[in-house]
């Protein structure tokens, strides 16, 4: 069992450096789409694969300081759906989905993984039909944002909440599933960025468990990410437009 690092960083620090990460990976995007190989672009993009994780951990980490699952669960389905149409606009993706990858954003899966912390926990369903709720929830998350990753990494960071180690194992076991089927069927390059999440092993392990003074993290984070992504979709309009860099 791993003691927290009282000296280390609180949660609202480590969120806001997942925040500033996600931002700067969002621009990247918006000014230089499709991934393109130059080798500060990728470095922008390796600085944006920092907050992945750490939306996984907190997400598991909601989940065990939560005082009402219901609620936490009917947020982050209501933060799903805004998010969808930002997510989407943001990236020129139509708004009912057409295809099966990355189409809708990563919250989606990540209110999934909520409820499949309540069904891995409860008591009260044979194992058989925990097993298929998971395939279902993994069927239903697999066109988002880092797909069924998203749904099932939390789920076992919270079955290891206290062990750094396996928590860390965890990241590197789901995030290697996600490389190697980008390497493999989509972008090289790409997958293999994939794994520079595990740079945010070192900030993670600093979390000293306590939650900082600001009680408004939550909620800024809830209104930051769509809030943001419909800002880089308006430009995105607007640079196809040929109102930004004629």
């Amino acid at each position: 069992m791993d003691t927290p690092n009282k000296c280390g960083l609180n949660s609202n620090q480590i969120k806001c450096i997942a925040i500033i990460a996600m931002t700067i990976d969002h621009i990247t995007w918006l000014l230089f789409p499709g991934c393109q190989k130059i080798w500060w672009v990728m470095g922008l993009h390796v600085i944006g694969r920092l907050t992945a994780p750490i939306m996984w951990f907190f997400i598991a980490e909601g989940f065990y300081y939560t005082k009402n699952v219901k609620k936490y669960i009917l947020r982050l389905f209501i933060f799903a759906i805004i998010s969808h149409f930002a997510y989407n606009f943001a990236g020129g993706i139509p708004f009912i989905p057409n295809g099966f990858f990355n189409m809708t954003s990563v919250m989606w899966s990540l209110a999934w993984s909520v409820v499949l912390m309540v069904i891995f926990t409860t008591e009260y369903l044979q194992q058989w039909v925990k097993i298929i709720l998971m395939i279902v929830i993994c069927l239903i998350t697999f066109p988002s944002d880092w797909s069924t990753i998203a749904a099932m990494c939390p789920v076992f960071l919270y079955l290891h909440r206290g062990d750094f180690k396996k928590q860390s194992l965890t990241i590197l076991i789901w995030t290697a599933m996600y490389a190697v089927v980008y390497f493999i069927f989509m972008d090289k390059q790409y997958g293999i960025l994939q794994m520079c999440t595990l740079l945010s092993l070192p900030i993670l392990r600093q979390y000293n468990g306590e939650r900082g003074q600001w009680k408004g993290m939550k909620w800024f984070f809830y209104i930051y990410y769509p809030a943001h992504l419909f800002v880089i979709g308006i430009i995105r309009v607007m640079i196809e437009n040929g109102s930004i860099f004629p």
